[in-house]
Formats: structure tokens, sequence, C-alpha cells
């Protein structure tokens, strides 16, 4: 470790996943000189295991949350124009159980979600008779009638890479797997040391600190900068499992379950669906989640209250789980505990803003609020701009998902359509930037199977801090789920080559 700092930021965040990439790319825009750090992979914990909706969050009107409801249903319509290939439009048929929430209720809580918002671009809530719609088909004949609404699906961690790639963008510093080993107030600044995953161990300064820890964001307090915690973290384990495909159509479900939870079916991956999540309280320091068995059960018999066709714990090809960091508001039902964010800033020398709490979807206003509460260590801070400018791969130039394809297919003839959809999907406009001059399939180099070829890969390693075959597999592209066998080996190999 070097005896002096080297470089001095205006800003130091500390984790990789939604929040802290949201932050950095906020701050950056307005003018800061950034470094974001994360242990990890880039969204390699809470915000990859999520239930990859942009959604209000239609149960938490029950528990009066309305202001987080209607900022997040504010927040579908920005992020769905800055981002429109990661991000599209979902249908959501609610099929009514009698023996559950009353149809009125469900109708009130509707009309609500459907007006709180200022909804503009998405079609409103109606009935269905889930007899004679195709959406009905799938069910048991018990289940009668039904409502179908709006609201949006989003790659999530796709989401924080590109986020990432816009703090490079505006200058400023990405390190992964790179660890905070410690951080103290000297000279009216922040001096932190980093530690890589080889234990290179360097120093830097920064004027303030974002901790954006996620899970970890109490362990930051306490142990990285030794204060005392201030505010407490509610750590919620969420799982889901991936079946093969239960019905036809881009539509989703959500079914309501006797313990008043929600449970979603999604379509995913074109093959499968997801379903998930469960809600199981943990005690204790934050760890690799895995489901359980008993968690597996759960969503097999939820979902197959309302499928006429059956799922069993032998139908899942895939589950995976993540810890969510929920801001203890006291409450003891977990599902009930708070969504909303909270931030704890120490200003007694220069300051640390600590987020706690939070979702996916109302990401970009969290990292505007944190500005306000930081903007007065920055005299001269531009204003908030976010709203307004695509993410990276998120300007087509004015055409719809389609058109934009249509005439990516118009410039590459001789590329598959399945490939350039999938690449398309992935990246967006940036796709001829990934391309550079390959024209024919051949130029893409080795096939690693289901469309995965050298060319991306190089690229991911390139520009999108993939280092391991998992970054890419299930965080990058998720095409982990359709890699025939030994792909993953031939991947591994390559990454370990170069």
């Amino acid at each position: 470790m070097t005896g002096q700092a080297q470089e001095i930021f205006d800003l130091l965040v500390i984790g990789g996943g939604i929040n802290g990439v949201g932050i950095g790319r906020d701050a950056a825009g307005r003018g800061l000189k950034v470094l974001l750090c994360e242990k990890d992979d880039l969204a390699s914990h809470t915000s990859s295991a999520a239930t990859k909706l942009i959604h209000g969050g239609l149960r938490y009107l029950e528990y009066y949350e309305f202001r987080l409801v209607r900022e997040a249903l504010a927040e579908r319509e920005v992020l769905l124009r800055l981002a429109p290939h990661i991000i599209w439009p979902l249908r959501f048929v609610a099929p009514h159980d009698r023996h559950l929430r009353p149809l009125w209720l469900m109708r009130i809580g509707l009309f609500l979600y459907d007006h709180i918002g200022g909804r503009r671009s998405l079609p409103g809530s109606v009935g269905v008779n889930l007899r004679q719609d195709p959406v009905g088909r799938p069910l048991r004949p018990e289940f009668e009638r039904g409502l179908i609404y709006s609201d949006c699906w989003v790659d999530d961690a796709r989401l924080v890479s590109v986020n990432a790639m816009g703090i490079r963008e505006l200058g400023g510093t990405v390190l992964t797997r790179t660890r905070l080993v410690s951080a103290r107030r000297e000279g009216g600044q922040w001096l932190a040391v980093l530690e890589d995953r080889q234990g290179g161990r360097r120093e830097y300064r920064a004027r303030a600190l974002v901790n954006a820890g996620g899970p970890w964001v109490r362990q930051v307090v306490t142990g990285a900068l030794g204060f005392n915690v201030s505010h407490q973290v509610r750590l919620v384990k969420g799982s889901h499992i991936v079946v093969p495909r239960l019905f036809e159509g881009s539509h989703c479900y959500i079914f309501q379950h006797p313990d008043r939870r929600v449970i979603f079916a999604i379509p995913y991956e074109e093959r499968f669906t997801l379903v998930g999540t469960t809600d199981i309280p943990l005690d204790g320091e934050p760890r690799k989640p895995e489901i359980t068995p008993e968690e597996i059960d759960y969503l097999c018999g939820a979902v197959s209250r309302y499928f006429a066709r059956s799922v069993t714990p032998a139908d899942v090809v895939w589950t995976y789980s993540g810890v969510r960091p929920l801001y203890d508001d006291g409450k003891t039902d977990p599902s009930a505990v708070t969504r909303e964010y909270v931030f704890d800033l120490d200003a007694s020398g220069p300051p640390v803003l600590s987020v706690y709490g939070g979702k996916i979807t109302t990401y970009r206003k969290l990292a505007e609020h944190a500005m306000e509460r930081l903007a007065p260590f920055f005299p001269g801070l531009k204003p908030a701009w976010t709203a307004n400018r695509p993410l990276p791969g998120g300007d087509f130039g004015g055409l719809d998902f389609e058109g934009f394809l249509a005439d990516l297919q118009r410039r590459y003839p001789a590329l598959e359509g399945a490939l350039l959809r999938g690449l398309a999907r992935r990246h967006g406009s940036l796709v001829p930037r990934l391309l550079g001059d390959a024209r024919t399939m051949a130029d893409l180099g080795e096939d690693f199977g289901a469309n995965l070829r050298e060319r991306e890969v190089d690229y991911l390693r390139r520009e999108e801090w993939a280092v391991e075959a998992e970054d890419i597999l299930w965080r990058r592209t998720k095409r982990g789920l359709h890699l025939p066998e030994g792909g993953a080996a031939r991947l591994a190999d390559w990454l370990a080559g170069h």
C-alpha cells in the first residue's frame, strides 16, 4: 500500500448494487468526480435476485404506503422511456379468489393504482371473464373472474450494469471485486483503504462517502467506519423458482395466497416461467442465501392453487435467492415491513450518507434524494438530470424496440435474427459498438451455445467488468439457462485465457 493517497475524489460510493450505481451515475452527471467500489461483481447479490419488475407494488396499498406507491408508479413511465431495451410493459392477470380479498376491494385498489401515479403510456386496468378470455385457459375452472392491469418487466442485473457504464461515460471510476477495508476522516476528507482480490491495497481520498452496502450497510458503518449504528436494517430472504413454461402469451399472473402474500408467475427467458417470491426473516450476518425445500414447496403449492396443471418440486430447473435489506420499522410481519428508503447522514466531519431500504423501481428517485442530502457539501452542484437522459443502450433515435430491431436486421442481414434480438434486448443501441466490424456469424468467434458468442463475451469482459463465467451466464446475459452441456466450462476456459 502506498504511503500517500494517489487520487482525490469528490464522492466515494461503497456498493455496486442498484442504489450504489444509481447514486454514482447521478453524481457524476452533476459534475462530481466519482469512485465506486464493489467487493464482488456488480449486482451479484440483492440487485440480481429480484422478481424483475418495475412496479408500483399493488400490495403496498394495503399497508397505506401511498407515497411509495405513487413514486414507484411515476417511475415506471420514466424508466420505460430511458431503457426500452431492458424494460418493457407487462400485463398482469389477477384471478379473483372469493375466499380471500373481495372483488370490489381489488377494483378499488386498481382504481387507485391507475390514477395516483400519473399513468400516461401504459393501459389501465380492466375486468376479465376468465372462462371466455384466453388468459383464463391455464387456470382452474373455479376461477371465473379477474382483473388485468399494467406494470413493467426489467432485466435487473443489466439495469445495474448500464448504470455503472453511465458512471464511466461521465468520467467516474468503477472498481469491482474491490472491498473497503477502512475509512477515516483526516484533513477534512475521507481517507479510504481499498483492497482488490489479490490482496493489493491502495489509499484514496474523497470529500464525501456514500454507504450503499445493501445487506452489509450496517457492517460498513460499524466495521470499516467504526461508527455506532443509529438505524437498524431488517434482512428478509426472497426466493424464486424457475420451471418450464406454464402458459402461452406475454402476460403474467399475480395470485393471492391465503397468508395474504402475493405470488407472481412471469414469462422468463422464452421457454420458462419465473415464480416468486417468499419473505423469510433472517437473523445475524448477511450470508449467501439459498432456497430451502420448504420455500420450493410453498411456491409450487401457491401456483398450483390457480393453474390447472400442478407444479411440483421435480419441475424446478433453477432457483435463486436474495437478501432484501429493509429499513427496520418495527413491524413483525416481514411482508409488512416498509419498502421505503431511509437516509442516515453523519455530517460531524466530511459527510457519510448511509442508505437503508429501497426497491429497484425507485432507485433513480432514491439517487436524486441522496444528492439533495449531499448538495450542501458541494456548492455549485449541477441540478437533477437523470429523468431525461437515456441509460446506455436506451437511445433508439425515436424508434420503438421492434423498429430499432428491424433497422438492426437491415444493417446486419447475415446475422441470425434470434441472435440480433438477444443482443438488442441486452445492449440496445450499443449493439453496433459490440459487433464492431463483424458482418457474418463466423466473424463473431467461438460459439459457446445458446447464441452466446466470443464477440459478446469479449465485449462484456472489456466494457462491463465481467470476470467469471457466472458474471456472464447469470447476470449479464441469463444464457446459463440455455447453454448446452460443456458450454459453461468452455466459457470459463476462454475467460481464464484472457
